[in-house]
């Protein structure tokens, strides 16, 4: 029962560490942090102001190098629930 109890806690963990690391980049309603001088380039986004959709979508909150304790945690649960599915 312990092992199934801390399993389900390091999976929750690692989903809450992951969610932690792209919120603590930066506001998410501001696409620019620092305001642009005034002949400086517009910055490239779908719909102008204040917006979460840049023209074309990056994947880099997947990066490995950001997220691989909360994987790792995860990883870690995962084989703690399934040890005990087999034995």
């Amino acid at each position: 029962m312990a092992v199934i109890l801390i399993g389900a806690l390091l999976i929750v963990a690692g989903i809450v560490y992951m969610a932690l690391a792209v919120l603590s980049r930066g506001r998410l309603s501001d696409p620019t942090p620092f305001p642009a001088p005034p002949d400086g380039p517009t910055p490239n986004l779908a719909t102008p102001g204040p917006t979460l959709e840049p023209r074309r979508r990056g994947l880099g909150f997947l990066g490995l190098s950001q997220n691989w304790p909360g994987l790792l945690m995860i990883g870690i649960g995962v084989m703690l629930l399934l040890s005990v599915v087999v034995l």
